[in-house]
Protein backbone atom coordinates (compact mmCIF):
# COMPACT_ATOMS: atom_id res chain seq x y z
CA UNK A 1 0.00 0.00 0.00
CA UNK A 2 2.78 2.50 0.77
CA UNK A 3 4.62 1.75 -2.36
CA UNK A 4 1.27 2.43 -4.38
CA UNK A 5 0.62 5.62 -2.27
CA UNK A 6 4.35 6.85 -2.89
CA UNK A 7 3.91 6.17 -6.83
CA UNK A 8 0.73 8.21 -7.25
CA UNK A 9 2.33 10.93 -5.23
CA UNK A 10 5.76 10.90 -7.33
CA UNK A 11 3.56 10.83 -10.29
CA UNK A 12 1.21 13.60 -9.28
CA UNK A 13 4.89 15.60 -8.32
CA UNK A 14 6.13 14.86 -11.96
CA UNK A 15 3.19 14.87 -13.56
CA UNK A 16 3.04 19.03 -12.51
CA UNK A 17 6.43 19.75 -13.12
CA UNK A 18 6.02 17.43 -16.64
CA UNK A 19 3.07 20.16 -17.26
CA UNK A 20 5.11 23.06 -16.28
CA UNK A 21 7.61 22.21 -18.66
CA UNK A 22 6.48 21.47 -21.44
CA UNK A 23 3.18 23.13 -21.65
CA UNK A 24 4.14 26.67 -21.81
CA UNK A 25 4.31 26.62 -25.97
CA UNK A 26 6.61 28.73 -27.60
CA UNK A 27 4.46 31.66 -29.08
CA UNK A 28 1.26 31.12 -27.81
CA UNK A 29 0.45 30.19 -24.36
CA UNK A 30 1.48 33.44 -21.93
CA UNK A 31 1.12 36.41 -22.67
CA UNK A 32 4.05 37.96 -23.59
CA UNK A 33 4.96 35.15 -26.40
CA UNK A 34 1.38 35.94 -27.43
CA UNK A 35 3.22 38.89 -29.39
CA UNK A 36 4.55 36.17 -31.91
CA UNK A 37 1.00 36.35 -33.80
CA UNK A 38 1.87 40.25 -34.04
CA UNK A 39 5.33 40.72 -34.75
CA UNK A 40 4.84 42.37 -38.32
CA UNK A 41 2.46 44.69 -36.40
CA UNK A 42 5.11 45.77 -34.19
CA UNK A 43 7.35 47.18 -36.68
CA UNK A 44 10.48 45.96 -34.76
CA UNK A 45 13.80 48.22 -35.38
CA UNK A 46 16.84 46.94 -35.71
CA UNK A 47 18.17 46.85 -32.29
CA UNK A 48 14.57 45.34 -31.12
CA UNK A 49 14.47 42.62 -33.98
CA UNK A 50 17.75 41.09 -32.19
CA UNK A 51 16.57 41.48 -29.25
CA UNK A 52 13.27 39.32 -30.69
CA UNK A 53 15.47 37.00 -32.12
CA UNK A 54 17.15 36.33 -28.90
CA UNK A 55 14.24 36.23 -26.76
CA UNK A 56 13.05 33.32 -29.26
CA UNK A 57 15.73 31.62 -29.38
CA UNK A 58 16.09 31.55 -25.35
CA UNK A 59 12.65 30.47 -24.93
CA UNK A 60 13.04 27.65 -27.52
CA UNK A 61 16.10 26.33 -25.32
CA UNK A 62 14.23 26.59 -21.80
CA UNK A 63 11.30 24.91 -23.38
CA UNK A 64 14.13 21.94 -24.88
CA UNK A 65 15.94 22.25 -21.64
CA UNK A 66 12.51 21.49 -19.61
CA UNK A 67 11.49 18.72 -21.68
CA UNK A 68 14.72 16.95 -21.41
CA UNK A 69 14.37 17.05 -17.50
CA UNK A 70 10.95 15.49 -17.44
CA UNK A 71 12.61 12.99 -19.29
CA UNK A 72 15.54 12.17 -16.84
CA UNK A 73 13.09 12.36 -14.61
CA UNK A 74 10.30 10.23 -15.83
CA UNK A 75 13.31 7.47 -16.68
CA UNK A 76 14.68 7.88 -12.89
CA UNK A 77 11.39 7.38 -11.89
CA UNK A 78 11.14 3.83 -14.24
CA UNK A 79 14.34 3.10 -12.88
CA UNK A 80 13.69 3.31 -8.84
CA UNK A 81 9.69 1.61 -9.50
CA UNK A 82 11.72 -1.52 -11.08
CA UNK A 83 14.19 -1.83 -7.67
CA UNK A 84 12.63 -3.79 -4.95
CA UNK A 85 13.19 -0.53 -2.19
CA UNK A 86 12.71 2.55 -4.77
CA UNK A 87 14.25 5.38 -3.18
CA UNK A 88 11.40 7.98 -3.25
CA UNK A 89 13.66 10.75 -1.16
CA UNK A 90 16.15 11.28 -4.14
CA UNK A 91 13.78 11.07 -7.04
CA UNK A 92 12.16 13.98 -4.56
CA UNK A 93 15.37 15.33 -4.79
CA UNK A 94 15.55 15.28 -8.44
CA UNK A 95 12.38 16.81 -8.57
CA UNK A 96 13.17 19.92 -6.82
CA UNK A 97 16.55 20.55 -8.55
CA UNK A 98 14.92 20.03 -11.82
CA UNK A 99 11.78 22.23 -10.53
CA UNK A 100 14.37 25.17 -9.14
CA UNK A 101 16.16 24.79 -12.69
CA UNK A 102 13.00 25.25 -14.88
CA UNK A 103 11.69 28.35 -12.39
CA UNK A 104 15.13 30.41 -13.11
CA UNK A 105 14.80 29.65 -16.56
CA UNK A 106 11.38 31.03 -16.77
CA UNK A 107 12.18 33.90 -15.08
CA UNK A 108 15.54 34.63 -17.20
CA UNK A 109 13.29 34.01 -20.36
CA UNK A 110 10.66 36.12 -19.24
CA UNK A 111 12.73 39.16 -18.17
CA UNK A 112 14.08 38.78 -21.69
CA UNK A 113 10.92 39.09 -23.01
CA UNK A 114 10.21 42.39 -20.43
CA UNK A 115 13.16 43.65 -21.33
CA UNK A 116 12.76 43.73 -25.17
CA UNK A 117 8.83 45.22 -24.40
CA UNK A 118 10.36 48.11 -22.83
CA UNK A 119 12.32 49.42 -25.47
CA UNK A 120 8.56 49.30 -27.40
CA UNK A 121 7.31 52.88 -28.45
CA UNK A 122 3.66 53.99 -27.12
CA UNK A 123 2.15 52.58 -30.50
CA UNK A 124 4.09 49.24 -30.22
CA UNK A 125 2.62 48.92 -26.76
CA UNK A 126 -0.43 49.62 -28.42
CA UNK A 127 -0.40 46.79 -30.77
CA UNK A 128 0.77 44.09 -27.71
CA UNK A 129 -1.79 45.36 -25.59
CA UNK A 130 -4.54 44.90 -28.01
CA UNK A 131 -2.73 41.44 -28.99
CA UNK A 132 -2.40 40.07 -25.82
CA UNK A 133 -6.21 41.17 -25.02
CA UNK A 134 -7.33 39.17 -28.06
CA UNK A 135 -5.66 36.28 -27.27
CA UNK A 136 -6.95 36.31 -23.74
CA UNK A 137 -10.17 36.36 -25.18
CA UNK A 138 -9.89 33.71 -27.53
CA UNK A 139 -8.81 31.47 -24.56
CA UNK A 140 -11.94 32.22 -22.43
CA UNK A 141 -14.24 31.23 -25.18
CA UNK A 142 -12.29 28.41 -25.78
CA UNK A 143 -12.48 27.23 -22.14
CA UNK A 144 -16.40 28.23 -21.97
CA UNK A 145 -17.00 25.99 -25.23
CA UNK A 146 -15.13 23.54 -23.24
CA UNK A 147 -16.76 23.40 -19.98
CA UNK A 148 -20.18 23.95 -21.03
CA UNK A 149 -22.68 21.62 -20.16
CA UNK A 150 -24.17 19.93 -22.88
CA UNK A 151 -27.79 20.67 -23.43
CA UNK A 152 -30.22 17.74 -23.43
Amino acid sequence: MKRVFFAVLLATTLGGIGMSAVAQPLLGGNPLAMLGKAKSDLQLNTSQQLQWDAAVAQTKAAHDAGRTDFEQLKTALQAELAKAEPDFAALATLADGIRDRHAALHKQTRNTWLALYATFTPDQKAVARDTIRAGIERMRERRAMHHRAPSN
